[in-house]
């Protein structure tokens, strides 16, 4: 009995006898390369994809015959080009489907920098990039809003990209938007129940009490506000106007699920003069005031007293440096901050569309 005889048999189809042959072959020289060749190909004709690359890569690792590593390389490919035409036909199904047209997007979770070489193979195999472009796209500190487009393309690539290890999920624009933003004016009560006055997407004042447990989870939010600047070239005899960071505004989100709300909280418009004071008890012969920035402090030491276990997310500023260039993604996020700006900024729908998704994932996990 010769590898040629198996040869023949994949050759004619009838890979019941091939099995038999290889059978023997294996007990009879098991360290021989084409016989190894040969069981990759009985594990790819079985529809065991894993199987067959772990034996052609260990071909490859061990053989230098040219005729041998081509007959694994092509191994290799066969698995590769149906795992694309898998691939392509999920997608093509998931974009007739008349329910999974809504625009989306993609963002990718961060990994773990051990596993980064092994990631970036799996990610580059997916979505069709050299190896080295997906190892810098990969994030390791925050989520990476990777692209956009019709959910249910999206939500094959999450699959995907599970599969090889790689966390991922998506989400649709009227997802985002179903989540109704109430900005907080100030606190007239937090014991027993927290009552607020506040506005809405419209700007009319209402009231919403709330039991504290209702807070599912606290998001924190520092975005940049900017200043210009003149900034004199010599050599060019040339002004340039720049932009540099002046101060910070503090965003305070509180996400109510069951409501499918958000109390949000901004030291700029917070109304400290109003309802619960969150200031310094006075000292006799002082008539210091405190200043916004002490009473915020206070403000949020209160809150995260009164719902001391939940997650705070407080990860936006990475976010937001990877995402305010994405113009057509922040584009369909209307950001409801109202800032004081000189100019409109991509970082306030970018902290709009952090909290939202902070929000809808923690619903996800939660199924």
């Amino acid at each position: 009995m010769n590898i040629d005889q198996v040869a023949a048999a994949f050759e004619g189809k009838n890979y019941q006898e091939a099995a038999k042959l290889l059978k023997v072959l294996l007990k009879e020289s098991p360290e021989n390369p084409w016989v190894q060749v040969y069981v990759g190909k009985m594990h790819e004709v079985s529809g065991k994809k894993e199987e067959a690359e772990k034996v052609y890569r260990d071909v490859l690792r061990s053989v230098t015959h040219p005729k041998i590593v081509a007959a694994a390389r092509q191994g290799l490919q066969r698995l590769e080009d149906r795992e694309k035409q898998r691939r392509q036909q999920a997608i093509e199904q998931a974009k007739a489907d008349p329910t999974q047209q809504e625009l989306g997007i993609l963002l990718i979770e961060p990994i773990n920098r051990d596993n980064k070489a092994e990631l970036a193979k799996n990610f580059a195999r997916v979505m069709q990039l050299d190896p080295y472009t997906a190892r810098l796209l990969l994030p390791t500190r925050n989520w990476r809003l990777y692209r956009t487009g019709r959910l249910g393309e999206l939500q094959v690539y999450v699959r995907e990209l599970k599969n090889g290890g790689i966390g991922a999920f998506c989400v649709s624009y009227p997802q985002i938007e179903t989540i109704k933003v109430f900005e907080v004016s100030y606190f007239k009560a937090v014991n027993p129940k927290g009552v607020v006055v506040c506005k809405n997407e419209n700007d009319q004042l209402g009231q919403i009490s709330f039991e504290w447990a209702e807070v599912a989870q606290q998001v924190e939010g520092l975005i940049p506000i900017f200043k210009a600047y003149a900034d004199f070239d010599l050599i060019r005899d040339k002004v340039d106007y720049k932009e540099q960071t002046q101060d910070f505004a503090h965003v305070w989100d509180l996400h109510l699920p069951r409501r499918r709300c958000i109390l949000r909280l901004i030291n700029q418009h917070y109304d400290f003069q109003q309802g619960m004071r969150f200031t310094p008890p006075p000292v006799k012969g002082m008539t210091v005031k405190p200043t916004v920035g002490e009473s915020w402090g206070r403000l949020t030491n209160c809150l995260m007293q009164k719902v001391p276990k939940i997650t705070t997310s407080a990860e936006f500023l990475p976010f937001g440096e990877s995402v305010v260039r994405e113009e057509e993604a922040l584009s369909r996020i209307k950001p409801q901050l109202n800032l004081f700006r000189r100019s409109e900024s991509n970082w306030d729908p970018a902290f709009e569309l952090f909290s939202r998704l902070v929000f809808l994932k923690s619903q996800m996990v939660e199924k």
